[in-house]
């Protein structure tokens, strides 16, 4: 659920500037999944551009104490969250830890990295949700550590509609800061794509796994 719409336009508009979300519906580009997708989303390259970081850092930090009041710690799911998840923190001024795919095959063999005491209240920030298997995996392995999850903030979501089943599921609440609607209302309206390919591109999301087959 998106909070704020001005909000979601924004960083809807931010990030085809950025080309952190690249659209090509003609090609298509291809998921790790084995997907061909017309949508290649990587937040990361926010990172690289201070003042759209300074931006997301701050509507997320602003979002997480609108959401969910004061928390505790602030949990950044690798490794695309690690970094803006550390900003989040930094800017509430509040303690950073953040959760592997799953624990390290040596050492301490953590999968959370980072001081965290049972008990504490946690929101965990993700970069970008897709069907949210991963994003759960460590909202999971945070409550399994004694952690309360108060809820999940992300930048970005296709909106799938499966996500949006097992985030119901697991009773975990999810704010993003935009999402694929928000962004097809924006590209259309720069005309970074035409409405023959706004409907090629909602098409998509009905059945993502089938698209160019």
């Amino acid at each position: 659920m998106v909070l704020d719409k001005e909000t979601a336009r924004k960083t809807a508009e931010l990030l085809l500037q950025i080309k952190a979300i690249k659209l090509d519906a003609q090609q298509g580009f291809q998921w790790a999944s084995g997907w061909t997708s017309p949508i290649y989303c990587d937040n990361r390259v926010i990172l690289s551009y201070p003042p759209i970081r300074n931006f997301v850092r701050e509507n997320m930090a602003k979002q997480i104490e609108q959401l969910y009041g004061r928390a505790d710690v602030i949990a950044g799911v690798a490794t695309g969250a690690i970094g803006i998840g550390m900003l989040v923190a930094e800017y509430l001024g509040l303690p950073f830890v953040y959760v592997r795919p799953e624990p390290k095959s040596h050492g301490r063999k953590n999968q959370i990295e980072g001081k965290l005491d049972e008990g504490q209240k946690v929101v965990v920030v993700e970069d970008l949700i897709s069907t949210g298997k991963s994003s759960l995996n460590a909202v999971n392995a945070l409550k399994e550590a004694g952690a309360n999850v108060k809820g999940m903030l992300a930048i970005f979501s296709y909106g799938f509609q499966n996500a949006s089943e097992n985030f119901k599921e697991a009773n975990v609440e999810l704010h993003t800061l935009s999402n694929y609607d928000f962004l097809l209302e924006v590209a259309q309206k720069t005309n970074y794509i035409n409405q023959a390919e706004a409907e090629l591109l909602e098409g998509w999301r009905k059945d993502p796994g089938n698209w160019k087959k």
